[in-house]
């Protein structure tokens, strides 16, 4: 049986990629930008999508949309926009960006589906974005028993140090069945992390850049790999110097405090210059740096290849957040690197699917109307 979810705020699919990959069948996706919903329809083939605001969407659209309605077993999933809490943005609490968390609130109750997911950068619950957090959690809490932490999509099978705030919920009336289902006072909500940094007893090591992209054909700075059948395969261009500063600093140990003195930008030459990961170069050794909407762009990060005199192509972008080659994005190098850059890593939103999953269906057989049924143990 697949259970239903809906996608708000879903981009180019990154949160629906995962979901589908851990059993749920998307029903809809919602979304204001039309660039990444067209990545999504691409992608995401069986669900429905809505391009609009979400300040005027209604539980009532919903349902006509997908037939879910208020009350029935299903998930929301929710991953609100939050530059205004994220260490990159202007961290800015009156940010209207931040405001959209209670759009989802809203949503929320109006339709009281069984579960709830939302996804968030960490200073969503901490700093700037402390007192809206804490806000949202007292209004879920009324009607949902929620547990949320910060965790580093690493720990879950993606090749990339990127820490977000999870948060899943079940509907009161839900929760209690499980528990006695279960016989217990309290349940486990979040995924239990499988990969690990060290060596460790019943975890896989930490993906790392070396596994995940290195396969993939070589490129010059500003080339397609159209070629080899390989979707998505696209380097910005680089100026000669960005190239020879590249191949110094790779020389060098990839940090960009070490370039020789005639390729050091004038702006980097002040004392206590911050962005330090600017022009860098990736390790191959370990996972990735967190990818953001900059990551093809060597001035954004250490984006630089790890042996090529490039940044990263879209597909290597890509592949470092956990997509696989199958999904396709659409648009041009700048529309693609921001809708991967901002989409949620599949295999960490798989993680939270199976989560979710398993109690859904734990919930579902056992309130069917079969006095004969098997109670199930997890």
């Amino acid at each position: 049986m697949k259970y239903k979810a809906v996608d708000l705020f879903c981009g180019a699919g990154g949160l629906s990629s995962g979901l589908k990959k851990g059993g749920f069948d998307v029903a809809l996706g919602i979304d204001i930008d039309t660039a990444a919903l067209k990545t999504y329809k691409n992608n995401i083939k069986r669900a429905k999508v809505l391009n609009k605001d979400i300040k005027l969407v209604s539980g009532k659209e919903i349902t006509e949309l997908t037939g879910i309605k208020k009350g029935d077993c299903f998930l929301l999933a929710g991953c609100p926009p939050c530059q205004g809490f994220s260490n990159l943005g202007k961290r800015d609490e009156k940010d209207v960006q931040n405001k959209l968390v209670y759009e989802y609130i809203r949503l929320i109750y109006e339709l009281e589906p069984c579960f709830i997911l939302m996804e968030n950068v960490p200073g969503m619950s901490r700093g700037v974005g402390k007192e809206i957090f804490k806000d949202v959690v007292v209004k879920l809490e009324e009607k949902y028993h929620i547990q949320y932490d910060t965790l580093n999509a690493a720990d879950y099978g993606v090749p990339q140090i990127r820490k977000r705030l999870v948060l899943h919920g079940v509907r009161k009336d839900v929760y209690d069945v499980l528990t006695g289902i279960l016989n217990t006072k309290e349940l486990p909500l979040l995924p239990e992390a499988t990969y690990s940094k060290e060596k460790k007893k019943g975890f896989k090591r930490w993906r790392t850049v070396q596994e995940t992209i290195m396969d993939l054909p070589e490129i010059q700075a500003g080339e397609d790999a159209k070629n080899v059948n390989i979707a998505n395969h696209v380097a910005r261009k680089l100026s000669k110097t960005n190239q020879n500063r590249l191949d110094n600093i790779r020389k060098n140990g990839g940090d960009r405090r070490s370039v020789s003195a005639e390729l050091q930008l004038e702006c980097h030459k002040k004392e206590n210059v911050s962005y330090t990961d600017t022009y860098g170069v990736i390790s191959l050794d370990r996972p990735a740096p967190t990818i953001t909407s900059g990551c093809t762009i060597i001035s954004k990060g250490r984006y630089g290849h790890p042996t090529q005199n490039r940044g990263l192509s879209v597909r290597e972008a890509a592949r470092l957040q956990s997509f696989d080659d199958k999904f396709i994005f659409v648009g041009n190098i700048g529309e693609m690197s921001l809708q991967i850059g901002n989409a949620v890593p599949p295999k960490l939103a798989q993680a939270s699917a199976k989560e979710i999953i398993k109690y859904m269906k734990l919930f579902e057989e056992n309130t069917k109307e079969d006095d004969n049924r098997e109670v199930i143990t997890i």
